[in-house]
């Protein structure tokens, strides 16, 4: 449907697929470098990613640049992007039929940055990626082969801050995570098609 990830971009700045549009400020699209192998994707954009146009500029993504920084990467190697584009109203929990708008943009993105590693962070980036209603303190750390990508399911860090903050356990639990992470990145790149994989679903 799209040739190039700046024509997804340019269709999904002036949607109204559904009800999100009508209270944003902007579309949140993504940060961070569409050329990297690693994307982390969120919930959907709260009220200063809104104001701002980019994802994770709050509290939560201080954190995220944090662990970044704690395995020696920062924004620029890596992309940045939420399922929803909008913020929902009062930072409420996605509805339904608001992921299902979305989903193309998300899956196109994902399909042009084609990246090695896919951090989801929470619950609702974690389930949109495993198709399976999952909890996150059962599947974070561990690996799943989705869309082409190793996929590390960890605690949102907006969770990790009101759960214990910076000396409680998710933000262990975010630590070792982000330590898998960095070995994932530094892996030869396995030419093996018929390599065993947790879980294969196809985007197409």
């Amino acid at each position: 449907m799209w040739e190039t990830l700046e024509a997804v971009e340019s269709e999904a700045v002036g949607c109204t697929k559904c009800r999100l549009a009508a209270g944003r400020t902007q579309v949140v699209w993504m940060d961070g470098n569409p050329e990297s192998k690693l994307m982390f994707i969120g919930e959907a954009p709260g009220f200063h990613e809104d104001k701002q146009g980019r994802p994770f500029v709050g509290a939560a993504g201080k954190l995220l640049d944090q662990m970044l920084e704690s395995i020696g990467l920062d924004r620029t190697q890596c992309t940045i992007v939420n399922i929803l584009k909008c913020r929902p109203p009062g930072n409420r929990d996605p509805m339904p039929d608001e992921i299902e708008s979305c989903k193309p943009y998300l899956v196109a993105q994902i399909r042009f940055i084609n990246p090695k590693v896919i951090v989801t962070l929470g619950n609702f980036a974690t389930r949109f990626m495993l198709e399976k209603q999952v909890s996150i303190s059962k599947v974070r750390g561990q690996r799943f082969e989705v869309y082409g990508a190793t996929v590390i399911p960890t605690f949102h860090p907006a969770a990790v801050l009101h759960g214990g903050g910076m000396s409680g356990p998710a933000m262990q639990g975010l630590k070792a995570d982000f330590e898998q992470v960095r070995q994932i990145l530094d892996e030869p790149v396995v030419q093996d098609k018929e390599t065993e994989l947790v879980e294969q679903q196809s985007l197409f």
